[in-house]
């Protein structure tokens, strides 16, 4: 067992209408490092995120976040406590935004330290301004929502996810619903967390990123690994016909 591990997975199952969407999934993210997820669509990559943080519960196996021990059978009723210990420590970051569009930016950003983490609201405005600014929206603040780019409603997503200081932050395919155009900037600012020794696992069909900027590859193909190691091993020597079959119809930029 990896003693640097931030997060720890093992035998991760998951069923979607007795179909089976994870068979079996082990993974380590290690502090500071970037773990990219790859795969072809409908080989689980989603779930496999979301069930780390208990939005998308499991059937067998278990998540580890630092102390906190995620297993099947967890309700928010019964076990919220430790749900939420969780939450705060992995951020998420969909590939919709998911903002309030009745909130400006700046409270989009401040909300959930205000209202999960009960700090001040001067307090959490000025870290929020700190988030925008690492983002480069600094000077959106009091904009709403709807008044943005997609690629800036992006930004703010991960904005706000920083917002809780997570020890790790979960990206689902954070470009996969921008436009051309915009998916640099996105991937710019991840990459500046990356540099800057964020905790990330990244699902992401940019191939390129992956191998600029990740640690560690893995390729998720029929919810399972069909293999794993650096980028340059896993997307430039690949030994499964899995992933070989997903690299032949994927983007290599």
């Amino acid at each position: 067992m990896n003693d640097e591990a931030v997060l720890r997975v093992r035998g991760l199952r998951t069923e979607l209408g007795g179909r089976p969407v994870l068979s079996g999934v082990d993974l380590e993210a290690e502090r500071g490092k970037v773990l990219a997820v790859v795969g072809p669509s409908g080989a689980g990559k989603t779930t496999l995120l979301r069930a780390l943080n208990y939005l998308t519960p499991f059937s067998a196996g278990e998540v580890r976040v630092a102390n906190e021990r995620l297993v099947p059978g967890m309700t928010e009723r019964r076990h919220g406590k430790t749900l939420q210990a969780v939450r705060r420590r992995v951020g998420m970051v969909f590939q919709g935004f998911q903002l309030f569009p009745h909130l400006s930016v700046i409270e989009n950003v401040m909300e959930a330290p205000c209202r999960v983490l009960g700090r001040p609201a001067a307090e959490c405005a000025e870290a929020a301004r700190g988030f925008l600014a690492r983002v480069g929206l600094a000077d959106r603040a009091n904009d709403r929502p709807r008044g943005l780019s997609g690629g800036q409603q992006q930004r703010v997503a991960i904005a706000r996810a920083l917002a809780m200081e997570p020890e790790v932050l979960l990206l689902d395919e954070p470009t996969s619903s921008l436009d051309p155009a915009l998916v640099g900037d996105v991937l710019a600012v991840i990459a500046d967390l990356a540099a800057a020794g964020q905790t990330m696992l990244v699902v992401t069909h940019e191939m390129g990123f992956a191998r600029r900027v990740a640690s560690r590859a893995v390729v998720l193909c029929d919810g399972r690994i069909a293999e794993e190691g650096t980028p340059t091993a896993v997307l430039d020597a690949p030994q499964t016909p899995a992933t070989r079959a997903l690299l032949g119809t994927s983007s290599r930029v």
